[in-house]
């Protein structure tokens, strides 16, 4: 936990003669900061936040009540402890204090030892919170490398020699999430790729994405028809599933020697197919429910041809429903329309032309889903 020694106290008002009474109460024991007005304490605490804010109200320009309605408005500074220090003494002003987010309020004239009492206390409960919180931050740190750590290791080497150009990508909405994709090799001539995504998000869609990857390997490998596959998960997790969680759930067989692909989908979002001199569309349409929730899912299957270079793209609803600032969704038709004019060369390049999308369209809205993409070129010269 921090030493309170090295915790710096930001004194705001604008009589020079409470700031001396301040700084005298306070010297030797915190590093201590001065602002005559609610703009130089709001630019003090932009540039370099505080421990602990004293905060007087009556003062000219912003008074104290609305620099503390701003420091709570911004998201990295809603824990930062205000304590007000004011001659207004009614049960009104007081309680307005605690109403924009004050956490203690002292009457003038004060005793100089109340006020390092007080600012004392604030400053240990801070402490621990934030050693609280590292904590925390740490554990989701090492959650997160492990669940990174489930995906496939080496694309590369799953696919070498298969005459598919696979790329994917994994970016949870918080440190750890429920989406989850697959490429595997069950075999020389045959190639599995899946995308999926659990309910909720944090730790236990975290916890429900392991699951779901370790029953989804173990049927790939026993396995030729997604279908079957699905439906294999679907009863392993409905057996076992006391929170009732969900995961949507597509995969794809891609049959190398007859360049042919067969897919099932359990309520997840259709894939794209990308070809050259047609217009993107869709395919592989969800035919069973979610995975998780009821036994006997109907899911079924379906197979296409491949032309040499075309792609198919399998994404979570996190590119589609990716939100912008005035809450509107990206959507299908402008991801298609994207597609249309930006395909990319290869399918790193279409990942990151849909990342690009997404990002684009989001600007600075927060992400408010897990994105997850995968990209399948079909290239039998390469074999």
């Amino acid at each position: 936990m921090k030493d309170l020694s090295e915790s710096r106290v930001l004194v705001v008002d604008d009589a020079q003669a409470n700031v001396a009474v301040l700084v005298e109460a306070l010297r030797g024991e915190y590093k201590l900061s001065v602002a005559l007005d609610g703009e130089g304490a709001l630019r003090q605490i932009e540039k370099s936040p505080p421990d602990i804010v004293l905060l007087d109200i009556v003062m000219p320009g912003i008074d104290g009540y609305e620099v503390c309605r701003r420091i709570r408005a911004h998201e990295a500074l809603r824990d930062l402890p205000v304590m007000f220090l004011s001659s207004l003494e009614d049960a009104h002003d007081k309680a307005r204090g605690f109403e924009v987010g004050g956490n203690d309020y002292v009457t003038k004239p004060f005793e100089a030892l109340e006020v390092r009492a007080r600012v004392g206390s604030l400053l240990r409960a801070k402490a621990y919170a934030d050693a609280v919180k590292e904590a925390l931050a740490r554990d989701m740190r090492i959650a997160r490398e492990i669940q990174m750590g489930l995906l496939p290791a080496d694309i590369a080497a799953a696919t070498a020699g298969s005459g598919l150009d696979v790329a994917a990508l994994l970016e949870p909405a918080r440190a750890v999430g429920g989406d989850l994709y697959e490429v595997l090799r069950p075999s020389a001539d045959r190639l599995f790729v899946a995308l999926g995504d659990v309910s909720g998000k944090g730790i236990p869609a975290a916890l429900f994405m392991a699951v779901t990857m370790t029953l989804m390997r173990t049927m790939a490998r026993q396995h030729d028809d997604p279908a079957v596959i699905l439906r294999g998960v679907n009863d392993e997790l409905v057996a076992q599933n006391p929170r009732q969680m969900f995961v949507t759930l597509q995969c794809a067989v891609f049959d190398l020697a007859r360049g042919r692909v067969t897919a099932a989908s359990a309520g997840h979002s259709p894939a794209i197919v990308l070809s050259r001199g047609k217009a993107p569309r869709q395919a592989f349409s969800a035919t069973g429910r979610v995975l998780g929730m009821m036994p006997d899912n109907p899911v079924t299957s379906e197979s296409m041809d491949l032309a040499p270079g075309d792609t198919l793209l399998f994404f979570s609803d996190g590119v589609t429903e990716a939100f912008d600032e005035t809450q509107e969704l990206l959507g299908d038709e402008k991801l298609l329309a994207h597609l249309a004019e930006q395909p990319g060369a290869g399918a790193a390049e279409t990942v990151q032309s849909v990342l690009g999308l997404v990002r684009a369209h989001a600007g600075r809205a927060k992400q408010s889903d897990d994105i997850s993409i995968v990209a399948s070129r079909f290239d039998p010269a390469s074999r």
